[in-house]
């Protein structure tokens, strides 16, 4: 009689999903459908004099990130821009910044004539590593920029530390940090200034957008300059005393995340439960080791759930095939970035169209053993609304990893 016990058929031949929920993104409700309606039926769309619903909500997420002033933008890489401006940088000075994000952490540094200088990853966070953060400070570096990616925060502590003694300024990229916190305080509140994104996949969204905070008067003063054509509150409509554009959010927008913004720390909490119960199942997974929250007082915002991948312990499996397999199963689920930013062709084929970057500037020379590894073998991303599950979900991603990985292996 044959004992071998039956191995459940993957879903990516035809067999049945261990995931069987479906995360809806964005969440609402016919709040935040009036909210919107009232604005409309008011013919008070735009957003001239930054004031109204769009001052209104600036104070809400000021005051719910416990930072004196809040500046409201068309997204979070112009915010980025509109913080790095203020800051004081002029051309040809350096900005370090991580090799694992989204783009535009480094594209806008290029898109004010500076240079991106690229320090590597925590293996254990992904986030910057302080250790290899001192070694790239030179006397042109002049900003640091943390992500703290995926809502994971980083080790701010010894970051200011640098900073301070270098005289730098911190920009915290906070784009996928709505809601998080590091000792006790929220994430972006803790630098020089803080930038986040509204984008339609964000913890808080209004389908675009982007928010900068500080505390800091000048930079406040300068931002919102800036953002809004190079106004001063003491001039007239058409004086213009800075360089800026028009990158005001819109009052339907603001009505929006005002409605949305009150559901956001209910979902944060819901997120980081889940991210903790979810590390202990993933755990217990040979081969699969969940990100370090470790050893400060954190809250995670998990706008990705991110766990590594090692593929020895499932028979050699390329990370890209064991995701598109977890995928089939009902996973939101994605491989990440398919290489770290310096070898995105704006990079190496110097497409910088700057005048300031150095000629001797040769990103072919750059790199990030880490965040290579991650890129290419390692991360694994889950999605941000698929947190919002519940205990059930979330042994059901255990299951589907586990149900994979004795497939794969025998």
């Amino acid at each position: 009689m044959d004992t071998t016990p039956s191995i459940a058929k993957l879903a990516i031949d035809g067999g049945e999903k261990a995931v069987k929920t479906n995360f809806p993104w964005p969440i609402y409700d016919e709040q935040d459908v009036q909210a919107v309606a009232d604005i409309v039926r008011s013919g008070q769309w735009g957003n001239p004099d930054c004031a109204g619903a769009v001052a209104e909500f600036e104070q809400q997420f000021a005051t719910y990130c416990g930072s004196k002033y809040a500046i409201s933008c068309v997204n979070g890489s112009v915010s980025l821009r509109l913080a790095l401006i203020a800051c004081g940088v002029r051309p040809g000075d350096e900005v370090i910044v991580p090799p694992y994000t989204f783009i535009a952490t480094a594209s806008v540094v290029l898109e004010v004539n500076c240079v991106p200088v690229f320090v590597d990853i925590d293996p254990n966070t992904y986030n910057l590593d302080p250790k290899a953060l001192e070694a790239a400070i030179t006397e042109r570096t002049k900003v640091i920029i943390p992500v703290h990616f995926a809502g994971l925060p980083c080790d701010m502590d010894a970051i200011l530390d640098i900073a301070s003694r270098y005289k730098l300024r911190v920009l915290e990229d906070a784009a996928h940090a709505h809601g998080a916190e590091y000792k006790g305080k929220k994430l972006g509140s803790i630098g020089d200034a803080g930038s986040f994104s509204f984008q339609s996949s964000k913890n808080l969204t209004s389908g675009e957008g982007g928010m900068v905070i500080t505390n800091d008067d000048a930079l406040y003063e300068t931002m919102n300059s800036l953002r809004n054509v190079g106004r001063l509150p003491s001039g007239q409509w058409y004086d213009h005393f800075n360089p800026g554009c028009n990158y005001r959010i819109t009052q339907l927008q603001a009505v929006l995340l005002s409605e949305q913004l009150k559901r956001l720390d209910e979902q944060t909490h819901i997120r980081n439960e889940n991210g903790i119960y979810l590390d202990n199942l993933l755990a217990d997974i040979e081969g699969i080791a969940p990100l370090s929250r470790e050893p400060v007082d954190i809250r995670h915002s998990y706008h990705l759930y991110i766990f590594r991948y090692n593929k020895a312990k499932f028979n050699q499996m390329p990370k890209q095939a064991f995701v598109a397999m977890l995928a089939a199963e009902g996973l939101p689920c994605s491989s990440g970035y398919p290489h770290p930013l310096y070898k995105q062709p704006v990079f190496q084929q110097k497409n910088w169209m700057c005048y300031a970057i150095p000629d001797s500037v040769d990103y072919s020379q750059v790199y990030c053993p880490v965040a290579e590894h991650a890129c290419a073998d390692e991360a694994i991303w889950i999605f941000q609304q698929a947190m919002l599950g519940t205990r059930s979900d979330m042994d059901s991603f255990a299951e589907a990893i586990r149900k994979v990985q004795h497939a794969i292996n025998q």
